[in-house]
């Protein structure tokens, strides 16, 4: 059990250094923003290893820039991250359902758009080590992001530092297209997914709420989907029924 658990765990780093990269990009953008509104590196550094959220961070960095208080920082924060609410209840169903609650509170330290696509990607029962794998190169890649980008970001070209962007585009295309090329319909809602979200970032009103409408879209199209394409557990054989019966020496005597 242990070598598997390491097993897993190493598996989750390797999955992990893209986005590690890809977070220490967009962090440094982060830390830079930080900077000018008075955050200091280490403060910044803090802050995002407390909260790994892109969007979260920026928003959070926007209320603290407009002197806001504390409650509307917390209901802005809330708003913009609703979306990790659908990825936990979709991971709450990949993991065992006996799986402790100190794994559970571990695993949603970690709940991003990119390490939920990864898990979610994982054929069988998630086993948490893998997340805690894929976090332990993610979250230090995106704190030391936020830290660098107050410290030395200003003096860096930008084709630079958005050249270790690319690399979670390519980690997307990477979950995205294996199953898409397995399974038509699956190809089919990503297709669908991506005109939705183009044709709703046009709308005024609709774009002006960014993550209000990913979580509208995703549900909506989620729940089209789970109706048009139902996914149903095998029923288990009944007693002496599929397996097959044996007799006393162990041959089987009937059955497939």
């Amino acid at each position: 059990m242990k070598s598997e658990n390491t097993s897993w765990f190493l598996k989750g780093m390797r999955d992990g250094i893209p986005i590690g990269l890809g977070y220490f990009a967009v962090s440094f953008a982060l830390g830079i923003t930080a900077k000018k509104i008075g955050i200091t590196p280490i403060q910044s550094m803090a802050m995002s290893f407390m909260m790994v959220a892109s969007a979260g961070q920026y928003a959070a960095l926007t209320v603290i820039a407009s002197a806001g208080g504390l409650l509307q920082m917390a209901l802005t924060t809330l708003v913009v991250n609703l979306r990790y609410l659908l990825m936990s209840c979709a991971l709450s169903q990949k993991v065992d359902p006996k799986l402790p609650m100190i794994h559970r509170l571990g695993i949603s330290y970690g709940v991003t758009d990119e390490i939920f696509g990864i898990a979610m990607a994982t054929e069988g029962t998630l086993n948490p080590r893998y997340n805690y794998g894929a976090i332990s190169v993610a979250a230090p890649g995106w704190a030391l992001g936020a830290f660098l980008g107050g410290v030395v970001g200003a003096i860096l070209p930008a084709t630079l530092v958005n050249a270790l962007g690319v690399a979670l585009y390519g980690m997307f295309l990477a979950i995205v297209i294996p199953p898409a090329k397995k399974n038509h319909f699956v190809a089919a809602v990503v297709a669908i997914s991506m005109v939705l979200s183009y044709v709703s970032s046009k709308i005024e009103f609709v774009a002006s709420h960014p993550s209000g409408r990913i979580v509208v879209l995703t549900v909506l199209i989620s729940a089209a989907a789970a109706y048009l394409y139902p996914k149903y557990p095998a029923p288990a054989p009944s007693e002496g029924e599929g397996a097959g019966s044996f007799d006393q020496e162990g041959g089987e005597v009937n059955g497939l």
